[in-house]
């Protein structure tokens, strides 16, 4: 059975720039520290041309043909980087974004995996470049440092090349929906939860779909909040690293479409995050289950999200604790939108949405996107009745091409008809249109021939009120697996047999015999995770074998 297929509409047949850019003054970039400065689409078209002219006529970025030099940044972030990524699309080039938090291995093998002719970072991650090019052969004059602040800078790490922002290139209009779809902008690496990251190739067709998507089901909704006297303003704060797809698409490319402003931190501070909340009144962000965690349960959050009026979550469930929590509501009047998206890098991102005027606490990460179809199938690729559970694959123009130079990957992660597998157990509501994630197919436990889903028994350990996170994974029992538990417990609580036994008891009043803790709880310092916020499954592996 094919999902959504009558949902349709039409997508902007034009490259992402020329999408974007409007001959309009409106705000869309600001430092959250300082907020005089202060881009506009006018400026951010301007230094789109500029960036993109400097990096034509010194390096010969896109000189022999557009998506094929490699430009990595790796930068902390700042709020004029979003005009890096621009330029880098105007002068014809690759984005390929990477961590601040990588390690100088891990950045070299992206470098090399592009490859990546040169490599913009941020200053006060220099030291990690400058050590990556030195190992993978870059000159000193390909390392470029940007800077966004006092005043917008781009120039080398040894000064032999600069940016003097006085001439402009102008973009390659692309209007032929072959080209877009095929083309190659920008290039996300895959989380790597169980192997290597994998380079995921995004076109412009990609990137406009998903800005464009969402905004379809958003702003007749917004008109009518306008209507009754409660105009929708999109305010958002730029917290989560700029190397994952929630931070090129949501901050680079969503909330402009949308014509909102990002107010910019370097990284993630709790402080901070919930003083920029009150002094720019943010209206909206996507942030991760961890951190709205922290906001629900933290004593010295009272009223500083009332401005909030839509949340999004992703990468793991959202704890039911903060379904409920009365910190997330617009000045006490109405709760603000809590939802859970569903998607991946090989996605753009979200698949699913929530409308803005629906509420829904089950647990549920919305409905597809338009355009977007699915199929829920078995291990055999058979598909599973309507309301069963079973491996989503997915179609449409938010799905990438596939990945960079690597035909395993493609093979592996493609059906032969050209559905994109994702790996995750999704089922939908009874008679609705809602969807559920159940959990990973390659993280799924048999037991006895009866799944058990990890993700289920993590999100119902961390309503524990000791444990603070949570990992589930399989472990051999004769020639069956059963669940054992990693906890991370709340600071200043003992761990203690009586707390071990208090936990399963409280797992076990809560889920069937077959998915009780059979394999024993682990407690650890911390569980490991990746920046994604998603368990570090590999990781979580080697715990299990030390065991």
């Amino acid at each position: 059975m094919i999902y959504n297929k009558e949902n349709v509409t039409d997508i902007p047949r034009l490259d992402l720039l020329s999408f974007l850019f409007a001959q309009e003054d409106t705000p869309i970039h600001a430092e959250a520290n300082d907020s005089s400065k202060v881009i506009t689409k006018s400026q951010a078209r301007t230094l789109t041309r500029q960036i993109a002219h400097f990096l034509r006529h010194e390096y010969g970025v896109g000189q022999d043909g557009h998506d094929e030099d490699v430009v990595a940044t790796v930068s902390t972030g700042q709020h004029a980087l979003a005009c890096v990524f621009y330029g880098v699309v105007a002068a014809g080039g690759v984005y390929s974004a990477a961590s601040p938090g990588a390690t100088v291995g891990e950045l070299i093998r992206q470098i090399q995996d592009g490859p990546a002719k040169i490599i913009i970072c941020s200053a006060d991650v220099k030291p990690l470049a400058e050590a990556t090019a030195t190992a993978v052969g870059l000159p000193k004059q390909n390392i470029l440092v940007f800077e966004s602040t006092p005043e917008i800078r781009l120039e080398s790490i040894d000064g032999s090349v600069r940016c003097d922002f006085d001439k402009e290139l102008a973009w390659k209009r692309i209007t032929d929906s072959a080209e877009l779809e095929k083309s190659r902008i920008c290039m996300l690496y895959s989380s790597g939860t169980t192997g290597l990251p994998k380079g995921v190739l995004i076109s412009h067709t990609n990137m406009v779909a998903e800005a464009f998507l969402p905004a379809y089901i958003n702003r007749p909704i917004w008109q009518d909040w306008a209507a009754v006297g409660k105009p929708f303003e999109l305010r958002t704060l730029a917290h989560l690293p700029t190397a994952h797809v929630s931070g090129v698409q949501g901050y680079f490319v969503n909330a402009f479409y949308d014509g909102g402003i990002v107010y910019w931190m370097p990284s993630f501070d709790f402080g901070a995050f919930l003083k920029y909340n009150v002094q720019y009144s943010i209206t909206t962000f996507f942030s991760l289950p961890k951190i709205y965690l922290g906001l629900a349960r933290h004593p010295a959050v009272t009223g500083q999200l009332k401005s909030l009026r839509i949340a999004y979550s992703g990468a793991t469930p959202l704890n039911k604790e903060v379904y409920h929590c009365a910190k997330f509501g617009v000045d006490g009047e109405e709760r603000t939108l809590l939802s859970q998206t569903w998607g991946a890098s090989e996605t753009t991102g979200a698949v699913t949405h929530m409308s803005p005027n629906r509420r829904d606490i089950s647990g549920s990460v919305g409905a597809l996107l338009p355009n977007m179809l699915m199929r829920l199938v078995d291990e055999n690729d058979n598909d599973v009745p309507f309301g069963e559970p079973g491996e989503a694959l997915i179609r449409g123009p938010l799905v990438t091409q596939g990945y960079h130079k690597n035909a395993e990957a493609n093979a592996n992660g493609f059906t032969k008809d050209g559905w994109y597998r994702t790996g995750d157990v999704m089922q939908f509501e009874k008679g609705g249109d809602l969807l559920y994630v159940v959990g990973r197919t390659k993280e799924i436990i048999n037991y006895n021939g009866l799944k058990i889903a990890p993700a289920e028994l993590e999100d119902i350990l961390c309503e524990h009120p000791s444990v603070a996170d949570a990992a589930v994974a399989g472990i051999k029992v004769g020639q069956t697996e059963v669940p054992r538990a990693f906890v991370a417990l709340q600071p200043q609580t003992e761990q203690c047999q009586k707390l071990e036994d208090d936990i399963k008891n409280f797992v076990k009043l809560r889920v069937s015999e077959h998915k009780q803790l059979h394999g024993g709880i682990v407690f650890v310092e911390t569980v490991p995770r990746l920046l994604s916020g998603k368990v570090w499954r590999k990781r979580l592996d080697e715990m299990v074998a030390s065991c």
